[in-house]
């Protein structure tokens, strides 16, 4: 299955996730949905965050996803794999594996359980194939 499957397919394709997208952490896009880009810097401050440890930083700054105007996000928790954040009814999950971060954003009308379920499904999915 080709990158862009797993978002157009596995994420978008579930009605549970509005935007997606899968990049290498070293910050390259390597599958996006149509209209959302998350840029390689905010990419490699999240995956700096994880590997060091700090994602304090983001309870005070809040964390910025893709390249729209109001693209600010409060954060909430994290867990071992997953960062949560809020904005207005939307918000996201973003999960990291060996190699990728997945981006799921949900918006208003969606639930946030469902949308957190489907990106950490692939997530666990794609750990068990290596990335």
């Amino acid at each position: 299955m080709s990158w862009q499957s797993y978002i157009d397919q596995s994420l978008l394709g579930t009605g549970q996730v509005a935007k997606a997208a899968i990049h290498g952490l070293d910050g390259s896009a390597w599958a996006t949905s149509n209209g959302f880009k998350v840029t390689a810097d905010q990419v490699l401050k999240i995956v700096n965050a994880f590997n060091s440890g700090t994602l304090a930083e983001f309870y005070t700054s809040g964390l910025f996803i893709g390249d729209e105007a109001d693209n600010k996000f409060k954060f909430l928790r994290q867990n071992e794999n997953s960062l949560y954040v809020k904005k207005g009814e939307g918000g996201a999950c973003i999960f990291k594996t060996k190699q990728c971060l997945i981006f799921g954003i949900y918006t208003e009308g969606m639930q946030a359980g469902n949308c957190n379920n489907v990106v950490e499904k692939l997530g666990d999915y794609l750990i068990g194939s290596g990335y």
